[in-house]
């Protein structure tokens, strides 16, 4: 089973979609899918579909939409089984796939692809390249990574708390992966190929400091010092209206060593810990 959440849902057996269109068994497959060889308890999936107010029928109605689900299930599965040639294998059924365990449902990957799980092992590789200096290394994984997204995650799916929660977890996790690959990029020297990206991350993430010293990095080794200071006065404007914030200590340094004209300005540690990644922590430090 291959299953994709980084964008549209697509779960596939045997090379054929299972994934429903209407939207609660969609929701559930989403939520198995995600979770995919791991228990999913029953009530999490009721809680998905319902929130706090489920029917008095939420169980069976789960089990309705389950039954649905191993149907497109068994349909891949029996067309698969029409393409075999040779000495039949032992034949899975759409029970094996979609399983009745105590307490919820578990949805087998068989081995096949998440990804999410090739997301985070990407990413995951590229914060150990950044760690240890390996800059090309590690712009090239974190690309590899960030090129497995199609879009926001579930983007195509009705989501309920459950979903909504694990889609803002992946999409800080690829706005870290992000944020460090532009990081890479920027002391590789290929500051004017990030600009335009970077132009629209700042317009996207108003208030993100590590996004926007990256961008007044980028204007400033351009010859473009002037943008480079009206950035951080717009970012100064919009922390303080919308948060009642200054920027950090560390994003007023930048700013004075882009006045006095020190684009090579140290401005403390090069790489947050991967603490602080998740926490998208200050900003970056203005290296070669």
């Amino acid at each position: 089973m291959d299953i994709d959440v980084l964008g549209a849902l697509d779960v596939r057996e045997n090379g054929v979609s299972v994934a429903p269109t209407a939207p609660k068994p969609r929701q559930v497959l989403a939520l198995l899918a995600l979770h995919a060889d791991r228990v999913v308890p029953v009530a999490s999936l009721i809680e998905e579909l319902w929130s706090d107010r489920p029917p008095r029928s939420a169980r069976t109605t789960l089990q309705t939409y389950v039954l649905q689900l191993r149907e497109l299930i068994a349909a891949a599965l029996a067309r698969g089984t029409g393409q075999q040639s040779g000495a039949e294998p032992e034949r899975r059924t759409a029970k094996d796939v979609l399983l009745t365990l105590p307490g919820g449902y578990l949805l087998s990957s068989g081995g096949g692809t998440s990804d999410v799980k090739e997301f985070e092992r990407l990413a995951g590789l590229g914060y150990r390249a950044m760690d240890a200096g390996d800059l090309a290394g590690a712009s090239r994984t974190l690309t590899a990574a960030l090129d497995l997204w199609s879009g926001s995650a579930f983007a195509d799916v009705q989501t309920g708390g459950q979903l909504a929660m694990e889609a803002k977890r992946l999409d800080e996790s690829r706005l870290c992966a992000l944020d460090q690959r532009i990081e890479a990029d920027l002391r590789l020297g290929r500051h004017r190929e990030v600009l335009a990206e970077l132009t629209v991350l700042t317009s996207r993430y108003r208030t993100h400091e590590n996004l926007h010293a990256q961008f007044m990095i980028a204007l400033h080794r351009s010859g473009r010092r002037g943008e480079a200071l009206d950035a951080y006065l717009k970012l100064r404007t919009t922390l303080g209206r919308d948060l009642g914030l200054e920027p950090s200590p560390r994003l007023r340094r930048l700013q004075h060593s882009i006045l006095m004209a020190a684009p090579e300005t140290a401005m403390g540690p090069a790489a947050p810990d991967h603490a602080a990644r998740a926490a998208h922590a200050g900003p970056l430090a203005p290296t070669h």
